[in-house]
């Protein structure tokens, strides 16, 4: 029997849904402050601050969940870090039995994040939302051949009919497509492989711990990478993937404030989202990121749809519905 058969008796498609449009409102903020910001930060920098703030948050609930049992002075922040290390080592602290999933699927979404945060800087926000916006066609696809899901001739077309009006919202020129516009395309099945991961893989897993092991992913890489930048000469330091860091004011830290919880939204009901729903049919709720992103550029870009624009936005809710009834 198929993950997904396995499962699809403890779906909870309205928890699913609605988990994914919130996650989409959340992530889309976030894309557009992070393109915003390209000349501010180092991407290394976006990583470890805002997963560094989000980290006490995190092991709060998820110890006060229970999701994770340490010796009751472990509840120090400050020794914390040494006493899980100490706890694990003596099997004190209970680790998720799909650990190596776990690491897996985190490695998987800091790879993502890095390619489309690296195209941001580099391509127009339309041209970087239309290329990744391939993903539910990955995921369907992943769905498909890994998990064993049916998709029906309505899967298809709700698929094709969200795309299609993605391509009517954001209308990408022809110039703006060069080798950066690979970063979202590989962005996308790199997103896709995770959620398909989630499903099959991470389905038992309590999001906070998924969470959490994806922001610790994140300190490590972007501490990595800077360590790594730092070696470099000094006239190779330079733009959003090699620059050092960057000294941080009020304006700044406020930023970083915002990223923490545009991915402590995302990373959390991403994964609620593809616990309780099958791939295909919340990949194509995944398309309200369009939406979002219109109304991101009306706010911030003075980008106001046209009619065209308007079509594709109702041919994206259409899509979206026609993929709940197939």
């Amino acid at each position: 029997m198929s993950a997904s058969a396995r499962g699809s008796s403890e779906d909870r498609i309205s928890l699913a849904v609605t988990s994914i449009i919130l996650t989409v409102l959340a992530l889309s903020l976030g894309d557009a402050l992070v393109k915003m910001t390209s000349g501010s930060f180092v991407i290394w920098q976006i990583f470890v601050v805002r997963s560094l703030i989000l980290l006490p948050i995190l092991m709060g609930v998820a110890l006060s969940l229970g999701c994770l049992r340490v010796p009751q002075a472990g509840r120090s922040l400050i020794l914390l870090p040494i006493l899980m290390g100490v706890a694990l080592s003596l099997g004190c602290l209970r680790v998720p039995q799909a650990g190596i999933w776990i690491a897996v699927r985190s490695l998987m979404l800091i790879a993502m994040w890095i390619c489309y945060y690296l195209a941001l800087p580099n391509l127009s926000l339309s041209a970087a939302a239309a290329a990744y916006y391939t993903l539910p066609i990955f995921i369907t696809l992943f769905s498909a051949v890994f998990v064993g899901d049916s998709i029906t001739v309505k899967g298809w077309a709700a698929v094709v009919l969200g795309f299609v009006g993605v391509l009517f919202i954001l209308r990408p020129s022809a110039g703006d497509f060069n080798l950066y516009a690979l970063l979202p395309l590989l962005a996308a099945m790199l997103y896709a492989g995770a959620m398909i991961l989630t499903r099959t893989r991470c389905q038992s897993e309590h999001p906070i711990i998924l969470s959490l092991a994806l922001n610790l992913g994140f300190i490590v890489a972007g501490s990595i990478a800077a360590c790594l930048i730092w070696l470099l000469p000094s006239d190779m330091r330079e733009g959003f993937l090699l620059s050092e860091w960057t000294a941080m004011g009020w304006s700044e830290w406020i930023s970083m404030g915002l990223l923490a919880a545009s991915i402590l939204i995302g990373s959390i009901g991403a994964a609620i989202a593809y616990q309780n729903g099958p791939p295909a049919m919340i990949g194509a709720f995944d398309f309200a990121y369009v939406g979002f992103a219109v109304l991101w550029g009306i706010v911030f870009f003075n980008e106001t749809p046209d009619l065209i624009a308007s079509i594709g936005m109702i041919m994206i809710v259409g899509g979206g519905i026609l993929s709940l009834r197939q």
